[in-house]
């Protein structure tokens, strides 16, 4: 397993800009490039199912997934995404560019890939290097006193990828460890304040929970606030759990209950097959500000391995930034989570 050095810590390297006009790309063996509409949703669904079986087969997109993301107010598919067919009419190459809101880093997030079938022909080199124009233009429109960073992530086993984005100028700045959990271990169990009340997720405290995921997540690596469609896309979603999700309530300055800690989870049963098990997935944890250290997220974490366990589910799963700044990752492997694949994150500052 390839180690990096000196990387881990530091911010993106600086990128000179491509001019606005900046070509598209080409390549012989693409007849068409066009921008994906919302149309090509079964289409795009059947491509990545493909490239997620070569790249990182136990996590795979949702068809559901690739439609909410056609309706995010950020992304607009007619300048910030590019899909390539053979003369067959196969979809070979989709290439997307995200650019959500922000408030102390503004980010350009970059999806995509090439069908498995049709790599290793210069094909993703030319897709890479259109987003990161398309990036860039996205990002020019940006306060300069903010940092700017072009973000991309992959498996750390999809050598192709990784590949390609050092050979275009990004660097490696983070790693994010898979961990896994077997449901029919003993699940410790974690005293809370008496102060502290746990429920189960309820959408009138949607708006609560939202506030405290970008309170909690304000000093995460790269982390911004979720826009208000993004957060309704995921916990209105088919896969998310309220009944698997978790929320501590404590008394506010004015003695109502606040959102003071979160775990949220989501069931994709489409994974099971690749997965060769049964699973939940937990999305996001967090304690907000001032409330950390009181054994909420474990707590919060164990109720919903309980719940799991007594849907029948064998295993919970969750990613964790290895550098993450409350010690999430060990807080996980005292829970009894075990490592297993890793996935990077990819930068450029422009």
């Amino acid at each position: 397993m390839e180690r990096l050095t000196g990387t881990q810590n530091q911010g993106p390297r600086r990128r000179a800009a491509l001019p606005p006009d900046a070509p598209g790309p080409a390549h012989p063996e693409i007849a068409r490039w066009r921008p994906a509409t919302v149309s090509d949703a079964d289409d795009l669904w059947q491509f990545t199912r493909a490239v997620g079986k070569a790249d990182h087969p136990y996590h795979l997109t949702t068809r559901e997934g690739i439609e909410r993301d056609f309706g995010l107010s950020y992304f607009h598919p007619e300048r910030d995404s590019l899909i390539g067919f053979a003369a067959d009419g196969t979809l070979v190459a989709m290439g997307m560019v995200m650019a959500p809101p922000r408030e102390t880093l503004a980010r350009a997030i970059l999806v995509g890939g090439v069908h498995p079938d049709y790599r290793g022909r210069g094909i993703g080199r030319e897709l890479l290097a259109w987003q990161l124009g398309r990036a860039e233009q996205q990002l020019a429109t940006d306060d300069p006193s903010v940092p700017r960073w072009i973000l991309a992530y992959t498996d750390e086993t999809a050598y192709r990828s990784t590949r390609l984005f050092r050979r275009l100028g990004m660097e490696c700045a983070r790693y994010f460890q898979s961990l896994e959990r077997r449901l029919d271990e003993p699940i410790p169990e974690i005293d809370l304040p008496v102060d502290i009340r746990v429920i189960r997720f309820t959408s009138k405290l949607s708006a609560a929970v939202h506030e405290a995921r970008d309170s909690s997540f304000r000093d995460h690596w790269a982390s911004q606030p979720m826009s208000d469609d993004a957060w309704d896309s995921f916990v209105t979603s088919r896969k998310f759990r309220p009944d698997l999700s978790y929320l501590a309530l404590a008394a506010g300055p004015d003695g109502t209950p606040k959102v003071v800690g979160f775990t949220l989870a989501t069931v994709n049963e489409d994974d099971w097959l690749n997965q060769g098990y049964t699973g939940s997935h937990v999305d996001l944890v967090g304690v907000i500000d001032g409330w950390r250290g009181k054994h909420i997220a474990r707590t919060l974490l164990g109720t919903h391995l309980h719940a799991a366990r007594t849907e029948g589910l064998a295993r919970a799963t969750l990613v964790v930034d290895s550098e993450s700044p409350t010690g999430a990752l060990n807080l996980y492997l005292g829970m009894g989570f075990t490592p297993t694949t890793r996935s990077l994150a990819f930068t450029i500052e422009v």
